[in-house]
């Protein structure tokens, strides 16, 4: 099997669009979370989200402009915006334009999303309830498809091989990243465009969730303390938005053309729970076999892992969860095995949740600084004997990194990165 490497990265975020305002806030604990201003929120349980903010509100925010003519903007859903900037960002940090025929047939493209374009679908619903059939557009539909963000992505660079988009909630661009790879370890690919587009905060998605009391509601007064992933305080998630996107490559593919390599994907694992539709085991069974599958392949034993970005989303019962996988797969380390959830600064990008956070982990053994955990107050007793970062990022030097995303339906991933 052939190794893969990291040699692009790109990111749309409610802290930063581009890799480097993404990786210095992150590092100084910044906030994303404020109040809604994509709709009225007033009669809502929770009424904060992590928006991304356009170029003109923050000078790091998102220009689509720059990446997306106005007649496409219109023709197309907010999760493809994101992901066509992501990887604008990604190829070019990668070197990586493919320019013949067998260059184009060997780069494939895999973009997961929770659930795709669902402001556009909510939106035509309205449109057509209000106006009637007739005044729907013959763009509707492929601006809200789950696969458009990977479609269009491979339009718009000319990705002739293989095209993919997983559709697995929370774990999807996770999956996403584990998928690519194996296509490129099986030799179908030489490099890969892979990651995940989520833009869901919508007042349905917000009013399903609320409704299913997952969601954040004490601190809608205070949204940049709402995201508390394994504090005692927590009380739900906070909606985020965004993308994440990796290039993935042959290690051999990119030593041949002289490409910075980042990073190597080692390992990978995916599990299912079989136990319930949105909440885990409560010992955490099926995070903890993925993870397992992920240093299995990576030929690691636990006590090489220096650091974990969790999955953890502020939840109580999904944190609890993935508190007793680490705790049992970690059995007997301590501060020597940081821990952090980047959720805390950002919300629950949801199906871009794990590429984004996969970039956090990257960053970290580039950088030799871990990010950090925001409002970790009162942290669990049972995940406090790891070291938690508080506040802030800090220095240490690993040269292996865990990352989880679990999802509803009982689907976990897991993916170790490595330096090179």
């Amino acid at each position: 099997m052939r190794r893969v490497v990291v040699t692009g990265l790109g990111v749309v975020s409610p802290v930063g669009t581009g890799v480097d305002a993404f990786w210095e806030r992150l590092k100084s604990g910044a906030n994303g979370i404020r109040r809604i201003s994509h709709f009225d929120a007033g009669d809502l349980a929770c009424q904060v989200a992590g928006e991304v903010p356009t170029s003109a509100e923050d000078e790091h925010g998102f220009d689509i402009d720059a990446v997306i003519d106005a007649r496409d903007q219109r023709r197309s859903g907010r999760f493809i915006h994101f992901a066509m900037g992501a990887v604008q960002e990604a190829l070019a940090h990668a070197g990586w334009s493919p320019a013949t025929d067998r260059e184009r047939e060997r780069t494939g493209t895999i973009i997961g999303t929770g659930v795709g374009g669902f402001p556009e679908m909510t939106a035509g619903t309205r449109l057509v309830d209000e106006k009637g059939p007739r005044r729907a557009s013959p763009f509707l539909v492929p601006s809200f498809l789950a696969n458009l963000a990977a479609g269009q992505v491979s339009i718009r660079h000319g990705l002739k091989g293989p095209i993919g988009a997983p559709v697995t909630a929370c774990a999807a661009s996770l999956q996403a990243l584990g998928d690519a790879a194996r296509l490129i370890r099986s030799g179908e690919a030489d490099v890969m465009v892979a990651g995940g587009s989520e833009a869901c905060i919508d007042r349905v998605s917000y009013a399903g969730f609320c409704a299913a009391k997952a969601m954040s509601s004490k601190r809608n007064d205070d949204p940049e303390h709402a995201s508390r992933p394994f504090d005692q305080d927590r009380d739900g998630f906070i909606m985020g938005e965004g993308a994440g996107i990796l290039v993935l490559e042959d290690y051999e593919h990119a030593k041949a053309r002289g490409a910075t390599i980042l990073a190597e994907l080692a390992g990978y694992g995916t599990s299912a729970d079989a136990y319930h539709v949105t909440a885990s085991s409560p010992d955490g069974e099926g995070g903890l076999r993925a993870m397992r599958q992920a240093l299995s392949m990576a030929n690691l034993s636990p006590t090489e892992i220096g650091y974990v970005n969790a999955h953890s989303t502020s939840t109580p019962v999904g944190d609890a969860a993935e508190v007793a996988a680490l705790s049992t797969l970690f059995d007997g380390r301590g501060k020597d095995l940081a821990v952090s959830s980047s959720k805390s600064m950002f919300g629950h990008l949801l199906g871009a949740a794990g590429a984004v956070e996969a970039i956090a982990c990257v960053k970290a053994l580039v950088s030799g600084m871990l990010p950090p955990s925001r409002n970790l107050d009162n942290p669990d007793e049972a995940i406090s004997k790891f070291e938690m970062i508080p506040g802030k990022a800090i220095a240490r030097d690993v040269s292996h990194v865990l990352t989880n995303g679990f999802g509803f339906g009982g689907v976990n991933a897991s993916a170790v990165f490595s330096k090179i």
